[in-house]
């Protein structure tokens, strides 16, 4: 395949990277109170996108089963499937079973985190009730 000119240089060709325009998308109705329009979710993209790409979008994003719609006019209104951490924890299972080695891959992932999110893992993984001051009565 031939490279574009200007990205062989490591210029970016101007598209968005798979998956970028869903995420962003996903963003947008995750931080919403309500359902959207696809002219809604449009306002609230960054840059200059088509109307019928956003459309196009979440059509996509129900068809995955990651969006419900409702009618609402003559169009649609979405609003998520799931919340943004049980998405987000879906994914990170289905990368965790694609590995051949279920240990390495917890191994470097727990090695890579800051000290930070490895004590609120500890202190997730020991149970609700340990790790946490007793409510005083």
């Amino acid at each position: 395949m031939r490279e574009r000119e200007g990205e062989a240089a490591g210029e970016p060709s101007g598209r968005r990277v798979r998956g970028e325009l869903e995420s962003g998308v996903l963003a947008v109705l995750w931080a919403a109170d309500r359902p959207l329009t696809a002219r809604q979710v449009l306002a609230e993209l960054p840059g200059d996108l088509a109307y019928t790409t956003v459309l196009t979008i979440l059509s996509r994003l129900y068809d995955k089963g990651m969006l419900i719609r409702r009618r609402e006019g003559r169009g649609h209104a979405y609003a998520p499937a799931r919340d943004e951490a049980t998405d987000t924890a879906a994914r990170m299972r289905t990368l965790l079973d694609r590995g051949s080695d279920r240990e390495a891959v917890l191994a470097r992932f727990v090695s890579e985190l800051s000290a930070e999110d490895e004590q609120l893992l500890q202190r997730l993984l020991a149970g609700p009730d340990q790790g946490r001051p007793a409510e005083e009565s």
